[in-house]
Formats: structure tokens, sequence, C-alpha cells
């Protein structure tokens, strides 16, 4: 989206990934996600609210900072969290603060997350996805 630099000029905004509705995920991997005909290089969140852009990119990235935007979710009661090629436990302080919240929280690979959100959205439910990026 065209804007106004410093000086005035017309440039570049880049805004954070943000996709404003629910969405399968349609592909994964290449270090990437394609969903609603659109594709996003880098791990995303899937949200009620729509489709993040997130910065975890590694199984030790995944903590509550990383996951304040799940924890602000109203309508959201479980949350399937794709730890990458392999399972990876989620930290106990993170499992805590989404349980506070009323938020299940499942980890497994992130393929199988992707297939089980995909399922689960299209059968109505109030779920969540976090999905690391893979090769």
């Amino acid at each position: 989206m065209a804007g106004r630099g410093r000086s005035g000029e017309a440039g570049l905004v880049i805004r954070p990934a943000h996709f404003p509705g629910r969405a399968p995920v349609d592909t994964y991997g290449n270090g990437g996600f394609r969903f609603a005909e659109m594709s996003h290089k880098g791990s995303i969140l899937c949200l009620p609210s729509g489709i993040y852009g997130w910065s975890a990119s590694a199984p030790e990235d995944i903590s509550l900072d990383t996951f304040q935007r799940v924890l602000g979710e109203t309508a959201i009661e479980l949350v399937l969290v794709g730890t990458g090629k392999d399972l990876v436990p989620l930290p106990t302080r993170l499992r805590e603060a989404l349980t506070a919240k009323g938020i299940r929280a499942d980890a497994m690979s992130t393929g199988a997350a992707a297939r089980t959100f995909n399922v689960l959205l299209a059968e109505g439910r109030a779920v969540g996805a976090a999905l690391l990026a893979v090769d």
C-alpha cells in the first residue's frame, strides 16, 4: 500500500502479515504456508480473528511471550500447536496460561496440526492453530 515516507514522498508501507478471516491451510512446506489463495513465508497463527504472521521459527521460540495473541482471543477453546517436523511438548508455563484462559492445547507435528485444524475448522469448532513453518 502506498504511503508517505519521512521526506513526504510516496513510498511502500509494510504492515504485519494479517488475513482478516478464517481459512483452511491449503499447503505447507518450503518454509511457509498457502491459504485463501495467498502464501506466507514463515510461521503462522490461525485464529478466529484471522491468520497472522508469527515470529516463532523453532520449537524453543514457543513461549508465553509468542502466544500473547492466542491468549487474547475470546472465541477459542482449542489451539493446535504445530511444533515443526517432530512433536515437541509445550512449556509448562504456557500450558498453564492457556488452561487458565479455558483453552486446551495439543502439540503435534506441523503437518498433523494443519490437517487437524482444517477438519475442526470445517466442523465449525472454536479452534486455532499455531504452526511453525517447515522446509
